[in-house]
């Protein structure tokens, strides 16, 4: 089937478990009840991952939207919704929000009083004439693209590539320890792109479907499915695979929902899950449990894996990872006997510097037990799936010369040819010191770095403010980044308030495609796709001569094709189309570009001994580092005895964003640290309490939950925590710094590759403290909850 043909065919799927529900095979628009009801499937704003899941907008003849619900004809989410979705119409009409471009003096950055209310033209002009004047002085270079997590626009590369035509677009956390370190690992071995859970999304029957092979096992590692939808995946998928019968294996540091549900739950310590990895190829090597003919057949290097896994038995694993030796061998041989298995792997792999040799282990277990590209197992893209957004425009908008000039590319190249990328913690020297070129300005992208994605925040606070000349943010509320550094603000559409798409797994390895339709106007917002295409147009004429709308500029990104924005209108009304499935695409050589039979690699293998690694300069075979800051240095935990880790998800929110949502705020009002019983008996530390929390980096303030959730070594503490409730101004910046666990954690401490950072794996110290800043909620719905 061609694309233009998936794209224009939707199956509508008769689900017995909404058999009672009437509006199954509706059109993307009707009328209900005088209300116009609008069938979307929407991706951010407000933050999420690209899942898509099927949004009902019910709008009133004011054009206002006055209830959302669940879209039963979506095939994989079946008119199911998180917390957020359903307060949609209370971020939209929420009074905080900010509908109009502002301006300020940059000698006001951090005074919240000072912004001035302008038009769309005005800010286009003053952003011409800074443009044109810091790149005729610096050169394009000088130019930063903070890219945000999760979000639409923190994945839109033609900002960086045709609207700037900068080298430096630049996710700024520290190695990079979110999604690309497994991008990478897959990349490098195997030659393709994540390797997904076959959870039948893509399939017109889905479970019943005659191709599928339910997973007789899945191992839930570090990922959080429920409560965020990590990597466009819909978590709830765990739970339907469960019901049919599916064992589950969860292997995290926390007691989770879906831990108390397994069969078994590996509660290792954190930052050891590379240890764990070793160990689970050591027992199904050994215990002759791997497929041998994919690994005789599409494998290179098995000898040299097998030899260098004998250096982590089991019995070794457990001492490192104080878990069980029997519940080792009992998960191993779990996964290594169930045909089809799946791994469903997660953040915490990237975050540790061995964050590239966990995600090496986890592919080698993929691959070595046979479950790679097969119905119920890893499915895998084909050479033509997905779209190349980060290379998109790249050529023309920045060319060759000026890309060898993007921010760590001479250091790091594994890192920033992956996803053509600026490395982050070379960003942060570059705006501190001006080496190896000073960076004068700056565009939000989806991002509150300051909040949210950056280590040691108060550094890139500094040295954003002292660096840049010049710095935008393009947001739908304020938040401490754009506050404290920038001199335009530019206002975002919602999902509600727009058209586009949004691919599952952000495009490659994509089981629906779903089409947002707009069904409301608010304010005088723009969506990414405008504001690039505007922008772009003003500062860069020449390279964007090709496209006559916005419209035609999403199209030729996200559909390929370019028809004046025909093409998006037909196939959107479709609403979400599934995308044909298929398996085994090595065998009969739909994987690589020359149309052999075998993976894009080299050696045409999946390479258990990597040839890239090795060219990189890094070992080619997995190998375990225990944490810098943790057991190893035995001086250390003296002062900082417990195990720090970090941004355990939540459903009331999507990293920093939410904060004003007063329906949301209520589930959870504060910043939390759980902390073992026997710890808070031992220090003194009641439930509620507010408590100190320190590591050699930094220091923070949050309020106690005790719970067995984790154990008497391991201290958890949400990530993000800001308070728009608060004063805006210098130097509070809505409590930023107060309750920022980031303050903790360090940059600079990646691997050799230059991916992976100790978020989730560091060492601190707890204390009581007299003080309360519990939320007042009354305030909150006072301040936020009165919509407009």
């Amino acid at each position: 089937m061609s694309e233009d043909e998936f794209y224009k065919r939707a199956e509508v799927v008769k689900l017995d478990t909404l058999s009672d529900v009437n509006d199954i095979g509706k059109p993307w628009r009707y009328e209900e009840d005088g209300l116009t009801v609008t069938r979307t499937s929407p991706w951010s704003p407000p933050g999420c991952h690209p899942v898509g899941c099927g949004l009902k907008l019910y709008v009133d003849g004011e054009g206002k939207l006055v209830r959302v619900e669940g879209d039963e004809n979506n095939p994989v989410t079946q008119g199911r919704l998180c917390p957020r979705c359903i307060a949609l119409k209370d971020y939209i009409y929420n009074p905080a929000r900010l509908l109009h471009p502002m301006k300020r003096d940059p000698k006001d950055r951090g005074n919240a009083d000072a912004w001035e209310q302008i038009t769309w033209d005005e800010a286009f002009d003053i952003i011409k004439g800074e443009y044109d004047r810091i790149t005729a002085a610096y050169g394009r270079e000088s130019i930063v693209v903070f890219a945000g997590t999760g979000r639409e626009g923190g994945t839109f590369a033609p900002y960086g590539t045709m609207c700037f035509g900068t080298p430096n677009f630049c996710y700024t956390q520290s190695g990079y320890a979110c999604y690309t370190p497994r991008l990478a690992a897959i990349a490098y071995i195997a030659g393709t792109t994540y390797p997904e859970w076959d959870y039948a999304g893509a399939l017109p029957n889905r479970w019943d479907d005659e191709r599928y092979e339910l997973t007789e096992c899945l191992v839930v590692w570090g990922k959080a499915p429920l409560e965020s939808n990590p990597d466009g995946f819909f978590g709830h998928a765990v739970i339907d695979t469960l019901r049919r019968g599916t064992r589950l294996i969860v292997i995290d540091p926390r007691v989770n929902w879906l831990a108390t549900r397994a069969d078994i739950h590996l509660q290792l310590r954190a930052g050891t899950d590379t240890a764990m990895g070793m160990a689970w190829l050591n027992i199904i090597i050994n215990e002759d449990l791997y497929d041998h003919d994919f690994v005789e057949y599409w494998c290179y290097g098995f000898e040299q894996l097998a030899e260098r896994v004998q250096e982590m038995p089991p019995e070794k694993a457990a001492e490192i990872c104080d878990v069980p030796v029997e519940d080792i061998y009992a998960a191993a041989r779990m996964y290594a006997q169930a045909k089809p298995a799946a791994i469903q792997w997660g953040l915490a792999a990237d975050q540790k510097t061995d964050g590239m040799q966990n995600g090496q282990v986890t592919v080698d277990l993929m691959a070595i037990t046979g479950n790679l590209d097969v119905p119920g197992g890893q499915i895998l893209p084909g050479t033509g799936a997905g779209h190349n957004e980060s290379g998109f425009g790249f050529e023309k908008g920045v060319g060759e010369e000026l890309q060898k000039k993007m921010i760590g590319l001479e250091q790091y190249p594994a890192y920033c040819m992956i996803i053509l990328n600026a490395h982050a913690d070379l960003m942060l020297h570059a705006l501190e010191t001006g080496d190896p070129y000073p960076i004068k300005m700056g565009f939000y992208a989806g991002n509150n770095l300051m909040s949210c994605t950056s280590m040691e925040p108060q550094r890139w606070h500094d040295a954003i403010v002292k660096s840049l000349e010049f710095c935008i943010g393009f947001d739908t509320f304020m938040n401490p980044s754009i506050e404290a550094s920038c001199d335009i603000f530019l206002p975002l559409s919602t999902v509600a308030e727009r058209e586009g798409t949004v691919f599952t797994h952000y495009a490659p390895c994509t089981v629906t495609a779903g089409f947002m339709h707009k069904a409301i106007e608010v304010g005088e917002t723009m969506t990414d796709f405008e504001l690039c295409y505007e922008l772009g147009r003003r500062l860069r004429p020449e390279v964007w001569e090709d496209f006559a709308s916005a419209k035609e500029f999403m199209e030729a990104l996200r559909l390929g094709k370019k028809e004046g924005g025909k093409y998006f209108d037909e196939v959107s009304q479709n609403v979400v189309c599934q995308i044909p499935v298929d398996y085994y695409k090595y065998e009969r050589g739909e994987m690589r570009q020359d149309g052999q039979p075998g993976f894009a690699t080299p050696t045409g293998r999946v390479e258990l001994w990597s040839t890239a690694f090795n060219q990189f300069g890094d070992d080619p075979l997995p190998y375990f580092l225990e944490p810098e800051f943790g057991p190893a240095n035995p001086e250390l935990m003296k002062e900082y005895p417990f195990i720090l880790t970090t941004g355990a998800r939540t459903t009331a929110f999507f990293h920093s964003e939410h904060r004003q949502i007063a329906y949301l705020r209520e589930l959870n009002p504060d910043p939390i640290v759980e902390i073992n019983p026997k710890v808070a008996k031992d220090l003194g530390i009641t439930d509620g309490q507010w408590v100190r929390l320190w590591s050699p980096f930094g220091e923070c303030v949050e309020k106690a939950r005790i719970t067995e959730t984790v154990d008497a070594k391991t201290i958890h503490a949400q990530h993000a925590w800001w308070f728009p409730e608060e004063d805006g101004n210098e130097p509070n910046l809505y409590g930023n710094f107060r309750s920022n666990i980031n303050n903790l954690l360090p940059n600079d401490h990646f691997g050799k590759l230059g991916f992976g950072a100790p978020n989730k794996c560091l060492v601190c110290n707890i204390e009581p403290i007299a003080e309360s800043y519990d939320t007042d909620m009354n305030l909150i719905w006072e301040k936020f909850g009165k919509l407009v």
